[in-house]
């Protein structure tokens, strides 16, 4: 089979020469042979099918790392492949659906038209059918020192409308993380319908300002993640800065639906890192968003996500998740009959496993009653 230049198969490939050099580097696609003298690459025929799977996959926007998990099991199982791909897409939707109704919702709050008031009548008119219907929120929330850490700098709260978990960082982030959760639980019941969001955003904004003074008056530098979720009829409002989490158990698949803000999660994004690689990076703990008191780092990510019935909810800090696997953070939501049972069990295997760092969770259960 004969020899393909670089330029010839990026025609037959359908992807650019400079493109097939980012995916050599990366390790995407290796050319069949790169001369030893010139440098110039080489590809085969065979090679192709890869190449145009790698273009479609960038078409629909998959990060560039998945993109080469999804290459290496189409080359073993291609049905596999393509559930994986079916599985990423369906996030994809769930998440454009979520931005689709913050759209509806901002264009309704901005333009002032009858909308805008319509987005009200529809929250509450919402609230009014869960009452109907008899839903409501079940939950719990729990903290712990560790095994390692001299002090607990992280809050859980879990109340009839909210649940937080805040990671404080710092001298003072004790008090940072207790100060944004406390912040947010004043909204329980004074923030309803379309206000929502807007309540959500000037309590973290106020924090950080608080955040910022202590910064200036000697505190050093210090300040907390943030991840919250405020019951407004039918939905949930989330606000969320830094890498704390929340994770949702729905018919039996549980998703992650936050997404840190990190040094390395942007890496991965940019498909220059990998999952796994990013587990033992040396800067895997560098925020690039944080309530710190800077204006640049403090821009929380605000949504509204739909709540169905059986429904099962954990905000949970990194002390968790970075040492408690997946499969059993998937296992424990799964079995346990109620949210102070998962939580207790959560904390119970990160300290299990050395309590290298404070833990703290916080479950709520959609239910009928």
């Amino acid at each position: 089979m004969g020899e393909l230049t670089i330029g010839a198969f990026a025609r037959a490939s359908r992807l650019s020469p400079k493109a097939l050099r980012l995916y050599d580097e990366l390790g995407l696609l290796a050319p069949a042979r790169v001369d030893g003298t010139t440098g110039y690459r080489y590809y085969v025929e065979a090679q192709l099918p890869r190449a145009r799977l790698v273009a479609w996959l960038r078409r629909v926007g998959m990060p560039l790392a998945r993109i080469g998990e999804v290459c290496d099991l189409y080359e073993t199982d291609p049905p596999a492949a393509g559930l994986v791909i079916g599985a990423y897409w369906a996030r994809v939707e769930t998440e454009t659906a979520a931005r689709r109704d913050l759209v509806t919702f901002l264009v309704d709050q901005l333009s002032g038209n009858p909308a805008g008031k319509g987005v009200e009548e529809m929250s509450e008119m919402a609230m009014s059918e869960v009452a109907m219907s008899e839903v409501r929120m079940r939950y719990a929330a729990g903290s712990d020192r560790g095994l390692v850490r001299p002090v607990n700098q992280d809050t859980a709260y879990a109340g009839a409308r909210l649940l937080a978990v805040a990671d404080g960082f710092g001298a003072d982030g004790a008090r940072a993380s207790g100060a944004a959760v406390d912040a947010l639980v004043a909204l329980e019941q004074s923030v309803r319908g379309a206000d929502v969001l807007n309540g959500l955003a000037d309590a973290v904004d106020r924090v950080n300002r608080g955040n910022r003074g202590n910064r200036e008056g000697g505190s050093g530098e210090s300040g907390t993640t943030l991840t919250a979720m405020l019951w407004t009829g039918s939905r949930l409002a989330l606000v969320h800065v830094g890498d704390t989490r929340a994770y949702l158990l729905r018919g039996g698949e549980v998703s992650r639906i936050t997404h840190d803000h990190t040094l390395v999660q942007s890496m991965i994004d940019a498909g220059s890192l990998t999952a796994e690689e990013a587990t033992s990076h040396p800067q895997r703990a560098l925020l690039l968003r944080a309530l710190d008191g800077s204006a640049d780092h403090a821009r929380p990510d605000l949504r509204l996500h739909d709540v169905v019935p059986g429904d099962r909810y954990l905000l949970c800090s990194d002390g968790l998740f970075t040492v408690v696997g997946p499969d059993d953070i998937r296992r424990v939501l799964t079995t346990a009959a109620e949210p102070a049972d998962a939580v207790s069990q959560l904390i119970a295997l990160a300290l299990a496993e050395g309590g290298p760092d404070n833990v703290a969770c916080a479950v709520a259960d959609a239910v009928t009653v």
